[in-house]
């Protein structure tokens, strides 16, 4: 359709005139062309228009990731609806919070939770994905017609809502338009030097920024090639690295390959790039990767609310401890408490603003009007410096957050669920250096009497990756002159408890 904003129409631009060309190859050695990808988009299209789904309806989605939840993204996308994903992880008690907040036209789930989220979707149709493809999603599908319109969208029309942390705790829904995630793809893809030929190692969750929007999304552009696996194995990693070109990880995934004596410059040598995002790499592991492998991994910064905002370059100096300089389009800049402008080198609030950054948040004017200045800037919340050069370094975040493994948890919310357990006085949650996942969740508890094993009671509420991975309990909590818990000195208390800080 001539004019069509729609992001699938636009993603599907750069797919292969020959679409017989192979899209990925999954672990088990299947294979899925451009044309069974959009067989399979188009006739997911039609039973989610089908069941009445409109443009601007939101589907929302807790699958694992699989070959099937790439057609269920792009038939979202295709009918004109507004793709929801949620991390399978998050149980029915979170879940309850996404569904009411999105209000999903359809939701679609593991079979193996249908049971326990039924109960939660009220009105709207709920079908099945497993991992292998199995499910009421598919069944349904393959009874309807692959060929079919591509829903009319404006490039203002949201594509996408993705649920993130914010600094009151609650899970707040970005609302990603075409424009900014397409205006991303493409930045990324000529900035990065993607070709057709390119084959991509994607071992990266589907329901966060990274996986989705840029390795997802740059590689349906790129009209490439993905060797598709469900989740991150070094060893499985390290072993496809010769077959491939291209890898993109957290901080987490590079810690773990170094591990392992497999990582060599023979395995390494046919690659021609490395990014880490979604954590702060340490510079220590950018300069065992390259001593290793002889290859710098290129480091870039992003966020849910802008996808990504700046990167090393491609050609050029790839500096260990920065993210780099703003990616073309993109501005970049450090302010005070008060938003006055800071100069070269000065510490504060990064800001960034571009045609990447985000719509604002789902039903929240009042907090989008917060964390927005005026001239379209947003204020990321984490604090950084900018060089003279334009290279951007991050030392730490305004908003209380932890990142481990490349997965957002606020304190706040785990703080909630321990003070909630009998035996709990009052609870403070930090996040402390982590060899693996960069940073540790750590709870530390006043307690009267013993409250038991406390992440146990803890594991029907929170998803895992938010458990503590270390309890201390104390006499006291640590407090300033005005009662507030000085939670920089817990930090300090425990940095070494997983090995040198």
């Amino acid at each position: 359709m001539s004019g069509n904003a729609n992001l699938f129409a636009r993603l599907a631009s750069g797919f292969p005139a020959d679409r017989s060309r192979e899209f990925l190859e999954a672990e088990d050695g299947s294979k899925l062309t451009f044309a069974e990808l959009l067989d399979r988009a188009g006739r997911i299209a039609s039973l989610l228009v089908a069941s009445g789904v409109e443009p601007g309806d939101r589907v929302a989605v807790q699958v694992e990731k699989s070959v099937a939840s790439i057609g269920l993204y792009l038939g979202v996308l295709q009918a004109g609806a507004v793709y929801v994903p949620l991390n399978p992880a998050y149980t029915p008690a979170e879940l309850t919070h996404f569904i009411g907040d999105a209000e999903p036209k359809v939701m679609v789930c593991d079979p193996a939770s249908e049971g326990a989220i039924a109960p939660l979707v009220g009105k709207a149709w709920l079908f099945t994905l497993g991992p292998a493809g199995e499910g009421t999603l598919l069944a349904q599908a393959a009874k309807l017609p692959s060929e079919r319109d591509v829903a009319a969208r404006s490039g203002d029309d949201l594509a996408a809502i993705l649920y993130t942390s914010g600094t009151t705790g609650r899970s707040k829904g970005a609302m990603l338009t075409s424009d900014n995630l397409w205006s991303n793809a493409t930045t990324l893809h000529r900035f990065w030097g993607f070709q057709p030929e390119d084959v991509l190692v994607h071992a990266l969750p589907l329901f966060h920024t990274h996986g989705l929007f840029v390795a997802l999304n740059v590689m349906l552009l790129n009209g490439g090639r993905m060797v598709f696996l469900p989740k991150f194995d070094p060893e499985r990693v390290i072993g496809l690295l010769p077959r491939a070109t291209v890898m993109m990880g957290v901080p987490t995934f590079y810690t773990r390959m170094l591990a392992s004596p497999s990582l060599t410059r023979e395995a390494t040598a046919g690659m021609r790039l490395f990014i880490s995002g979604s954590a702060p790499l340490l510079a220590a592991t950018h300069e065992a990767f390259e001593a290793r492998t002889g290859q710098r991994i290129l480091e870039r910064y992003g966020m849910t609310e802008t996808s990504m905002s700046t990167s090393n370059p491609l050609e050029g100096e790839r500096r260990a401890g920065t993210v780099g300089p703003a990616l073309p389009g993109v501005e970049a800049r450090v302010a005070d408490a008060e938003g006055a402008i800071l100069g070269p080198e000065e510490t504060g609030i990064l800001e960034v603003r571009g045609p990447n950054v985000f719509k604002g948040y789902w039903r929240l004017p009042e907090k989008t009007a917060e964390e927005m200045r005026d001239g379209g800037w947003f204020v990321t919340g984490d604090v950084a410096r900018i060089a003279a050069d334009g290279y951007v370094t991050i030392v730490g975040r305004a908003k209380d957050l932890i990142i481990t493994g490349g997965l957002n948890v606020y304190p706040k919310e785990v703080e909630t669920a321990l003070d909630a357990l009998p035996g709990v006085v009052e609870s403070a949650v930090v996040g402390v250096p982590h060899p693996d996942f960069g940073e540790a969740v750590v709870a530390v508890l006043t307690v009267t009497g013993d409250p038991g094993d406390v992440v146990a009671m803890l594991r029907e509420q929170l998803a895992a990756f938010k458990l503590p991975k270390h309890v201390a309990v104390v006499d006291e909590l640590p407090r300033n002159a005005m009662g507030k818990v000085q939670k920089n000195l817990l930090r300090e208390r425990f940095a070494g408890l997983f090995g040198p800080a």
